[in-house]
């Protein structure tokens, strides 16, 4: 699985838009092959940091969904912030849960 995030900082006057577009896109690309998940996030501390998280089944997926016409509007977008965004593409090998708290739990 692969997590993309992108980390989106934007004016104040435009950060109503932004949201509005990522909101858009969210279910049509979960509705993409491969797509695991897809959230936009709003920070608490900071409203005019903006993040969207993604999750993939593999690379194949990814690449497809960033060669898309959706994408064009992220890229476009991301034009529009106030500082360079951030974004991270992280592979994961391995996923576990709340077994990893007991087990640390009964140590």
């Amino acid at each position: 699985m692969i997590r993309a995030s992108l980390k989106m900082e934007f004016p104040s006057h435009k950060r109503g838009e932004a949201l509005e577009l990522l909101k858009s896109l969210r279910e049509p690309t979960r509705a993409e092959p491969g797509c695991v998940d897809c959230h936009v996030y709003q920070d608490l501390h900071d409203e005019n940091l903006i993040v969207l998280e993604e999750a993939w089944e593999s690379r194949t997926d990814l690449d497809r969904h960033i060669r898309s016409h959706r994408y064009r509007h992220i890229l476009a977008l991301m034009e529009t912030a106030s500082k360079p965004p951030e974004m991270r593409f992280h592979t994961i090998s391995h996923t576990a849960g709340m077994e990893v708290v007991k087990a640390a739990r009964q140590r």
